[in-house]
């Protein structure tokens, strides 16, 4: 098992500097959150809306709340978001969102950082619609960050591309490739 202690004490410390800090969640909250979603959060992403907050953090201090007080299906929490990104659109076939995708932060324009909590290590994934080629939806999945310890470090080291100082230098994004098996 991974010791996040170090990493969630140096989150807590930069996310306290945040207007947007909401009070962290309950395990009673986060129990019946992954109730409604039907898989369990990574264990990072769980300790974060547990022992950091409930959202208002992290790159642009806009990590997403998991949910509100009392679990519900509202879209601006990571929730309601993946309630409704991952429900069948009758009206677009090709439309599909990978399961224990979560998003976790809206980049605006469409763009989401999400959470693979499938995954062990929580890759943190970009879904960027604007980059999809013709109706294949897997190619707007691209790797963030290979972990989600990983990406919240860049955040705190102020390296991510979306850093005002690394907006011109070259995205290292490879795409998902797990994005095309995920989505089936």
């Amino acid at each position: 098992m991974n010791d996040f202690e170090p990493l969630l004490e140096r989150l807590r410390t930069a996310a306290a500097d945040s207007e947007n800090l909401q009070d962290p969640i309950t395990l009673q909250s986060l129990d019946a959150a992954e109730q409604h979603l039907g898989f369990r959060l990574h264990p990072l992403l769980a300790a974060l809306y547990t022992t950091v907050g409930n959202g208002g953090f992290g790159p642009q201090d806009a990590l997403l709340e998991l949910c509100d007080a009392s679990p519900s299906d509202g879209t601006d929490t990571a929730l309601g978001n993946y309630l409704t990104l991952a429900s069948p659109d009758g009206s677009d076939p090709g439309w599909s969102w990978p399961a224990g995708v979560l998003p976790i932060l809206d980049w605006g324009c469409g763009m989401m950082a999400c959470v693979d909590c499938r995954g062990a290590d929580g890759t943190v994934l970009l879904f960027e619609p604007n980059a999809t080629d013709g109706e294949d939806v897997s190619t707007a999945w691209f790797v963030d960050s290979p972990s989600l310890a990983e990406w919240l470090q860049t955040w705190l080291d102020r390296r991510g591309w979306y850093e005002e100082d690394q907006l011109d230098g070259d995205s290292d994004m490879r795409p998902w490739p797990e994005a095309a098996d995920r989505l089936r």
